[in-house]
Formats: structure tokens, C-alpha cells, sequence
């Protein structure tokens, strides 16, 4: 409620009334919680509840993680305890091993906020690329999944990357698949992940003084690419903390190096104190679905905020883009097909539609943690099996 009232989202008619609302919640006291919940707009529609289990070859070991192959309908990559990548056809039940990775595991790492060090698996769209990082950690690999050669070593530096996962996504540049990847905490750069050659090449930057141009004061996080890969939307944090969605154009970095710290396409969405790496998703390549209703994490409210990340905000708006809607209930991790949002939390999954936040649909006891575009497929992994259900069946 305070950042909205700065905002100019809360309208308190006489200025005056504005100054002392702004001095109350920030000068005198501030906002320590929240108390009850808003309520849910409901509105029953179809929705199917079947789901699909696909057995995992006991062959493969314990796998922790999935990543979706988008251009290949229900193909996704598995993530063995030991390493081992393999490839599984979900409808068809067709597996092969492809790949091991040997990303350390940095024994000694200190979880922080919650989060411990864990691995995580990517997948380039055509399926020709696996990528495997430490989460809350430093390094991870890019293979070819061809010939299982480590295409490149990643490294994303050791001032405190505990506090966000390791930002990393595949994504077509040029025509080639290449790899966002943070090299420091303040920088990202992109690879050719076939050849691990770098295609950000650029100058190193300073806080020193006469050095500032180009300095970014603010530490990458997860990275979150639109439906076609033309905007890439980056839920980080600068100091003290505060967490900070920001957006780009990939196109436009593509074109010049600098567009990730300073260029023309780059835009500040929205800020939380202490609130960052939650839930995310696209609706279509300009419009964002943000999780949290509030501007602090000790005065949260499961929620969704929609943005258009191309139409700047309303004039006096501390921030760039236009805030569209925002409406009280999704909460956990989000998904969208483009029509409806999607969560995944506690309750189980639940479908919302964005023009006037009803909730539409639920499906308890399972909770997808992953999403493949092209089948529109919602995955969990549940105990031997890959579970999955999809909207579109």
C-alpha cells in the first residue's frame, strides 16, 4: 500500500493528504504486516483434472531435476543425483542417456534465507544444449548434448551468490543458440553454447571515480525469457536489499553490449524491500505476471501484478512501465499459455484469468514446477514419475 500510494496508484485527493500519509508510513512508523486477507473472486469454469504419469526408468537414478525441450512436443531432459542427463518422452514413455555433468557441488556453502545450494537443469529449445548450475552457488557447465563434450565453464563470481539462483537461460541470437550467463554479480554476458565463444565482449566496470559509465549497482537474479525469447525480465536486487524486476530488450542486446546495464530498452518494472525470486511469468512478449501484493516482505499478500514492460507509466510514476491490473490469490510459482495465469502453491494448481482476476479452476495435491510451451504441458516430478497435465488435452 505505501509504494502504490508513492506511485500515484492511491488516490488521497489534496496533496497534503498525500504528505501526511507519506510521513506517517515512512518517517513516524512503518508497515510491520498485514492482517486478514482480501477476498478471491470465484468463478467456476471447465476445467480438466486428468493427469498423465509417465514411469521413470529406474536405470536413471534419482532424478532432481527436469527441463523442458520446447521445440519437441512432451521431450524433457532429466537431471540424475549422479549427474547423468537423459532425454524422456513423456507420451511415449522413449528415453536415452545423453550426457553426465561434473558442476562441483561448493561443499561449505552457507544457505541464505532458506535457500540452499542446489542443481538445476536447462535445456536449449531444439534440445541440442543442456546447461547444469548451482543454484545459490557460483559455477555450472553447458554440454553438447551431441558428443557430451562440456561446451563451456561457467562462473558467476563469489560476491554473495547465495542470495540469488544462478542466472542462466537459453535463448536464439543471430540464429544460433546462446547462453545468457552472469560472469560477475552485477554483469551478464552471452555465449555461443555450441562453441562457448562470447558475444558480449566489453570493457570491465568501476564504482571508482571517472569510471562510472556503464557501472550497474544491482545483483542478477533468476531469469525469466518472454514466450519467443524478444524480452528478458531479470528478478534481482540492489542494496539494502531491496528486490528489483527489471526488463530488456534482447534484440536490442543483441546490437549493443551495454543494453543489460545501461541501454535505451532497459526498464525498472517494480521494487520490493527484502522480496525478490518469486513468482514470474509471461502472458505474451510485452506483458509481465508478478507475484506479491505489497512492497514489503513482512507486509506481503498473495497476488498478481500485471505490467506492460513497453508502455512507460502513468506521468510521476517512480518507475518505467505501465502497471495494467492487479488482483489478490495466485501465490507459489507461476505459469501462463498466453489466456490464463496459472499457480502452483500449497492448495495445489489454480487457473486465473488475468482481465478480472477470478479464480476459474483447481486442481489439489498437484503442484507443477515446470512448463513446456509447445505441448502446454505442467510437470511434477512425484516419487518414480514425471506427472504432467495440460490445459490444451
Amino acid at each position: 500500500m505505501r509504494r502504490r500510494a508513492r506511485e500515484g496508484l492511491v488516490d488521497f485527493g489534496e496533496p497534503r493528504l498525500r504528505d501526511c500519509y507519506e510521513y506517517a508510513t515512512s518517517e513516524v512508523g512503518d508497515l510491520v504486516g498485514v492482517g486478514g486477507k482480501p477476498e478471491i473472486r470465484v468463478r467456476a469454469e471447465p476445467f480438466d483434472k486428468e493427469l498423465r504419469e509417465t514411469p521413470l526408468p529406474p536405470v536413471l537414478g534419482t532424478i532432481v531435476d527436469i527441463a523442458p525441450v520446447h521445440d519437441r512436443a512432451s521431450t524433457w531432459l532429466l537431471l540424475a543425483e549422479d549427474g547423468g542427463i537423459s532425454r524422456l518422452n513423456a507420451a511415449t514413455g522413449e528415453w536415452a542417456l545423453l550426457a553426465a555433468t561434473t558442476v562441483p557441488f561448493e561443499p561449505g556453502h552457507a544457505p541464505w534465507g532458506g535457500h540452499v545450494l542446489k542443481r538445476r537443469l536447462h535445456a536449449s529449445a531444439n534440445g541440442s544444449s543442456a546447461a547444469v548450475v548451482n543454484d545459490y552457488g557460483r559455477y555450472g557447465q553447458i554440454l553438447d548434448l551431441a558428443s557430451g563434450a562440456v561446451t563451456l565453464v561457467l562462473d558467476g563470481g563469489e560476491y554473495h551468490p547465495e542470495t540469488v539462483p544462478f542466472s542462466f537461460a537459453f535463448a536464439r541470437v543471430h540464429g544460433r543458440v546462446a547462453a545468457i550467463h552472469r560472469t560477475a554479480w552485477n554483469r551478464l554476458d552471452i555465449s555461443d553454447a555450441s562453441t562457448g565463444a562470447l558475444l558480449t565482449e566489453r570493457t570491465p566496470t568501476s564504482h571508482a571515480r571517472g569510471e562510472e559509465q556503464h557501472y550497474l549497482d544491482y545483483f542478477h537474479g533468476g531469469l525469466h525469457l518472454s514466450p519467443t525469447g524478444t524480452q528478458i525480465a531479470d528478478d534481482g536486487w540492489v542494496w539494502h536489499p531491496v528486490g528489483v524486476v527489471t526488463a530488456w530488450s534482447l534484440e536490442a542486446w543483441a546490437a549493443n553490449v551495454w543494453e543489460s546495464e545501461d541501454g535505451p530498452t532497459r526498464r525498472d518494472i517494480c521494487a520490493r524491500d527484502y522480496y525478490w525470486d518469486h513468482a514470474m511469468t509471461w502472458l505474451d512478449d510485452k506483458t509481465i505476471v508478478i507475484g506479491g501484493l505489497g512492497d514489503d516482505d513482512m507486509a506481503m499478500t498473495d497476488g498478481a501484478r500485471i505490467f506492460d514492460v513497453t508502455r512507460p507509466g502513468n506521468p510521476g510514476d517512480r518507475w518505467r512501465v505501465r502497471e495494467l491490473a492487479s488482483f489478490p490469490g495466485p501465490g507459489g510459482v507461476f505459469f501462463s499459455d498466453g489466456t490464463s495465469i496459472y499457480s502452483s502453491g500449497e492448495g495445489g494448481l489454480a487457473r486465473w484469468d488475468p482481465t478480472d482476476g477470478a479464480l476459474t479452476g483447481r486442481l489439489n495435491g498437484f503442484r507443477p514446477t515446470h512448463q513446456h510451451r509447445r505441448s502446454g504441458e505442467l510437470a511434477q516430478l512425484i516419487g518414480g514419475a514425471l506427472v504432467c497435465w495440460s490445459p490444451t488435452r
